[in-house]
């Protein structure tokens, strides 16, 4: 039988102009869909856990095309709440060599916003569960929804289920100062805390020494005092750090480091050429959570979320199309992107 894993969030109508087209040229959008935990979701039935996906969508045919959407990939929707009017939207312009790309959400007022924590019998998703993941995003979107993330939290604790947060802080959902109360709530149920090179200062103002993402540059150093800052306030048992050095939105360095509470785990580093970067941590989410749940050591669970993740910035859209195997021979050496015959 195959492991449970529960993820809670947002999935978004993702539009985006054709190729490098600017949002003012384009006359026609691709309709795909993504959100945080639901990316997570889907690279964990990839991998042949089973995945289950909650949150509310409408009832009408764009909500069941969501659904649809996860389904296609092996994703259980069965806790999926229905009702509200409306998916949230989300516009995707994507960055070309020193032009950055550009999100622009269209997501108020969207089902999720609507839910009630009347919507959710947790302690029924949870039953049989190993582990649940969210991501800083969620409960950004409203009170109520915080609400709901707390409740889930507190369920999960009791069904002894582990839990890991990805802080993914969003300064155009909420202010500092709130992700930083809001957070410090929920972090204190959060076994593994997974953030970027940024998220650690801007939620809980823990920043790392001598280093600047603007400028591409990393201190290992100085992350190893942000996770164990991190792991010292909240008790965390892993607190993983993703480091993406910017050469420009084409080309990024890609690395991270995991901290298991006594020693520190760095990955190898992978120069990436960019399709498709967002949901890139969600990807190396999805990578750490199976890598744990099959019993990888440290460092072997650091290699594949990373390895996992460096392929999903090669994949168009926000999910993560790749098998366990590919990302194993990537997480073991072969980075050639030679032709397999």
């Amino acid at each position: 039988m195959s492991r449970k894993v529960v993820t809670f969030g947002e999935i978004m109508l993702r539009l985006a102009p054709e190729g490098y087209y600017r949002f003012v040229q384009a006359d026609k959008f691709g309709a795909t869909y993504g959100g945080g935990e639901a990316n997570v979701a889907v690279s964990l039935a990839n991998y042949g856990f089973d995945a289950k996906f909650v949150t509310k969508l409408p009832k009408h045919e764009i909500g069941q095309a969501a659904v649809n959407s996860l389904r296609k990939y092996g994703v259980d929707t069965s806790y999926i709440a229905r009702g509200g009017d409306r998916v949230g939207i989300y516009f995707l312009e994507k960055g070309a060599s020193q032009r950055p790309s550009k999100v622009i959400y269209d997501r108020a007022g969207s089902s999720i916003y609507t839910a009630s924590p009347e919507d959710f019998d947790w302690k029924k998703i949870f039953d049989g569960a190993e582990w649940f993941h969210f991501t800083g995003i969620t409960p950004a979107l409203n009170d109520k929804v915080a609400e709901i993330c707390l409740d889930a939290c507190k369920a999960a604790k009791e069904a002894g289920v582990k839990i890991s947060c990805d802080l993914n802080y969003r300064n155009k959902l909420w202010s500092k100062e709130k992700a930083g109360k809001v957070m410090g709530e929920l972090c204190k149920y959060v076994d593994v805390c997974i953030a970027n090179e940024e998220d650690a200062a801007d939620v809980f103002g823990i920043k790392a020494a001598n280093t600047d993402v603007y400028a591409g540059e990393v201190n290992h150093e100085g992350y190893k005092e942000v996770a164990k800052q991190l792991a010292d306030r909240f008790g965390f048992e892993k607190v993983a750090i993703t480091l993406r050095e910017s050469l420009s939105a084409n080309d990024n360095l890609w690395s991270a480091m995991l901290f298991d509470g006594t020693d520190y785990y760095f990955s190898k580093k992978y120069k990436m050429h960019i399709v498709d970067r967002v949901g890139g941590g969600d990807s190396f989410g999805g990578g750490l959570i199976a890598a744990s749940l099959n019993g990888y050591n440290a460092q072997q669970t650091i290699e594949f979320a990373v390895a996992a993740s460096c392929l999903k910035h090669s994949v168009e859209g926000d999910f993560n199309m790749v098998s366990v195997d590919e990302v194993i021979k990537l997480a073991g050496g072969d980075a050639s992107g030679r032709v397999q015959r």
